[in-house]
C-alpha cells in the first residue's frame, strides 16, 4: 500500500517517460508470480497480482511515451490474464471474464498476437468449465488465428480437444489431438509470454495432462490413464517450482475415473484419497466439479454393496474447495 501511494504521488509529476527500472521490476515480478502460481497457495499470489496490476495502471495513467505504452499495455494484459486464471480457480467465472476483456483490450493496445492468443485460449478454458462449454470451441478457433507455432499453438489445440470431447464431439476432439501432435513437430516461434515461465508455459507434462483428460472424456480409459500417469510422473520428476498441484490433482482424478469405469475400486481409492487429503488452500474450483462427478460415478449400481465405494462416495459428496471454505482475511 505504501509503495502504491508513492507511485501514485510521483505519477502526478510524470514527464511522460517511464523509468526503465520500474518496467524491469514489474517484468520480474510477473515472472515470479507466474512461476509461483502453479505450486503455491493461490490467495497470496492473487494479492501480489493485484498490487502489480496497480503499479501498471499507475504507470499507464502517467501518459508514457508511445513505445513505452506498448510494452506497459503488454505487461498489464499479462497481469490481467493471470488474474483471469486466478478468478476462475477461485470460483468466480464472471470476474474471470471481466479480467479477460481487460486483457484483450490491453493486447489490442499493445498489438501483441502472442498475448491475443493466450487471452482467447484462457477465455476458452474458462468457458470449458462453465455451462457455456460450447463457447470454448469458438474461442479456440479465434485463438488459433493468432497463435504462433510452438507451445502457444499446442495449448490451443489441447484446450480445443478437451472442450470438444466435453460436448461429445468425438471427431473434432480427435482431429484437435492431431493438430496438437502436428504442432509439436513445427519449428517453435516465441509468443512473448514464455519469458515469464510457470503458468504461462505449456510444457510436455501439461500436454500429457490435457491429452489424458481428453481421452477420459472420450471414454478411452486405457489411454487416459497412461497419459495422466505420464503427466504426474513428469511433474514429480521435474523441478519443484514447476510442479503444478492443480494439474497433478486433476490428472489423478482422470486416473480415478478410468479405474472406476473398469470396476477397479481399490485402485481408484488409492488415487482419490490423495485428492481428498489435499490442503484446503490448494483445492481449486475445478477440483470440486471433478470430485462431484466422481461421487456420481460411485453411485452406479455395479458398486452396490461395495463398502469402499460407499465410503469414497460419502467423502466425495462432502468435499469442499477453496471457494466453499470459510475465508480468513488476506494478510
Amino acid at each position: 500500500m505504501a509503495a502504491a501511494e508513492s507511485l501514485d504521488f510521483v505519477s502526478q509529476y510524470s514527464t511522460g517517460a517511464t523509468p526503465p527500472w520500474d518496467v524491469d521490476e514489474i517484468r520480474r515480478e510477473i515472472a515470479a508470480i507466474a512461476t509461483e502460481y502453479v505450486h503455491s497457495p493461490l490467495e497470496p499470489v492473487f494479492t501480489r497480482l493485484l498490487a502489480t496490476r496497480g503499479k501498471l495502471f499507475t504507470l499507464l495513467r502517467g501518459q508514457p511515451k508511445p513505445g513505452e505504452a506498448l510494452h506497459l499495455f503488454f505487461l498489464t494484459g499479462t497481469a490481467c490474464l493471470l488474474l483471469a486464471h486466478a478468478s476462475q480457480n477461485l470460483g468466480d467465472e464472471t470476474a474471470a471474464m471481466a479480467q479477460i476483456r481487460t486483457a484483450w483490450t490491453c493486447a489490442d493496445r499493445a498489438d501483441h498476437n502472442g498475448l491475443r492468443a493466450w487471452v482467447r485460449g484462457t477465455a476458452a478454458l474458462i468457458a470449458e468449465w462453465s455451462p457455456q462449454v460450447q463457447a470454448a470451441l469458438t474461442h479456440t478457433q479465434s485463438a488459433l488465428a493468432y497463435a504462433p507455432t510452438g507451445e502457444s499453438r499446442i495449448r490451443i489445440a489441447a484446450i480445443q480437444a478437451r472442450a470438444a470431447a466435453r460436448v461429445g464431439d468425438q471427431q473434432r476432439a480427435r482431429s484437435s489431438l492431431d493438430v496438437l501432435r502436428h504442432a509439436r513437430e513445427e519449428w517453435p516461434d516465441a509468443d512473448g509470454l514464455e519469458q515469464f515461465g510457470g503458468l504461462l508455459r505449456f510444457p510436455t507434462e501439461k500436454q500429457a495432462f490435457y491429452i489424458g483428460g481428453t481421452y477420459t472424456l472420450l471414454g478411452n480409459y486405457e489411454r487416459a490413464e497412461r497419459h495422466a500417469a505420464e503427466a504426474i510422473a513428469l511433474y514429480e520428476q521435474g523441478a519443484p517450482e514447476a510442479y503444478s498441484y492443480g494439474d497433478v490433482a486433476l490428472a489423478r482424478l482422470d486416473i480415478v475415473t478410468a479405474r472406476l469405469a473398469l470396476g477397479e475400486v481399490e485402485g481408484a481409492s488409492e488415487e482419490l484419497k490423495k485428492i481428498l487429503e489435499l490442503p484446503a488452500q490448494l483445492r481449486i474450483r475445478q477440483l470440486g466439479t471433478s470430485v462431484q462427478r466422481i461421487a456420481r460415478l460411485l453411485t452406479d449400481s455395479k458398486f452396490d454393496g461395495n463398502r469402499t465405494a460407499r465410503e469414497l462416495a460419502d467423502a466425495a459428496v462432502s468435499y469442499r474447495t477453496m471457494d466453499t471454505q470459510p475465508k480468513a482475511p488476506l494478510q
